[in-house]
């Protein structure tokens, strides 16, 4: 697999997310119960775009110096174009987790604790994807075109479908998890387990949890294809999907007061997604340009999430 990935990088990226794990688990009290505010979610938003950014920035500072210029701004916008892909298309996975915390009546002060941990599910899931992608790629080129195919049908999909919602009640995960464990009406504080009549239930955040790794694991089939047909590189794939994901949980709490402020969000993103199938689908017939396609996404993003705000607005004209 061709990369710019060399051990120091690997290393340097490895070491990042570790620290700001350790921070987020004993410095800001991950593991215990704790609501988030919006203010506390806003400062970790800006860190987390702050931090991606700066990375960004050393790791063209690093290119520029042992492999020239043209491969450093090339492989710093295929970062930036990734991680805005990414981040824009777990927009829909914020909507899920609103949806199911909902459900399952999560209190605000365990969701933290739920989405902890379906983070490090996800940094562990995306990673084995992305390097089993990479190497399917390099042995096998025509699989370009299968997710291309994919990612196609995927957003007509999504964009014809877009304001349904899912039946949870029927979901057949959560009837076969109810048949097969014994499960707790009442939460016990930030326990998956707890013991009622000298049985060991589940907890409804236990149920909570195994639905937002699910749900995770399906938008990875969803994201990741899309950034491969940014760029096959697996360490500009994986960091800006990394990067990406542990900023996902502070834009969880920023969002969950607002998001249906955004109505409209969900076509734009359907849009994305069948712009970036077709831009795979023509890999080898024309490549479009990396700015070119960070250009059109950051267009349609901002366009759906305007015409979103303006529909609120008539409508509280109206009501």
């Amino acid at each position: 697999m061709e990369t710019i990935g060399s051990l120091g990088l690997w290393t340097g990226f490895a070491a990042i997310v570790l620290v700001m794990l350790a921070i987020d688990l004993f410095v800001v009290g991950g593991g215990k119960e704790h609501r988030v505010t919006y203010k506390e979610a806003a400062i970790w938003s800006m860190v987390w775009i702050s931090l991606t950014f700066a990375f960004a920035g050393a790791l063209w500072w690093h290119l520029d110096g042992s492999l020239g210029r043209e491969v450093a701004n090339t492989r710093a916008l295929e970062f930036i174009t990734g991680y805005l892909i990414e981040k824009a298309l777990a927009v829909d996975n914020v909507f899920i987790w609103l949806m199911l915390f909902g459900y399952f009546a999560v209190p605000a002060e365990l969701q933290k604790r739920v989405l902890l941990y379906g983070v490090l599910g996800a940094i562990v899931m995306r990673t084995v994807m992305i390097f089993a992608g990479a190497w399917l790629i390099s042995q096998f080129h025509w699989i370009l075109y299968i997710f291309g195919g994919f990612l196609l049908i995927t957003g007509v999909k999504m964009y014809w479908f877009a304001d349904e919602k899912p039946d949870l009640d029927n979901n057949r995960l959560i009837q076969w998890l109810r048949r097969h464990l014994k499960i707790s009406s009442d939460f016990d504080g930030q326990r998956f387990f707890t013991w009622q009549n000298g049985a060991r239930h589940a907890t409804p955040l236990l149920l909570a949890l195994v639905l937002v790794e699910i749900s995770d694991l399906i938008f990875a089939v969803d994201s990741i294809p899309a950034i491969f047909a940014i760029t096959t590189d697996p360490f500009i794939v994986l960091t800006s999907n990394i990067f990406a994901i542990l900023g996902l949980r502070a834009m969880y709490f920023l969002l969950a007061g607002v998001a249906d402020r955004f109505s409209l969000l969900k076509y734009g993103l359907a849009v994305v997604l069948m712009f970036i199938g077709v831009k795979m689908l023509l890999i080898d017939l024309y490549k479009i340009p990396v700015g070119f396609s960070l250009a059109v996404v950051a267009v349609i993003i901002g366009t759906s999430v305007w015409a979103s705000l303006r529909k609120e607005a008539r409508m509280k004209r109206k009501g």
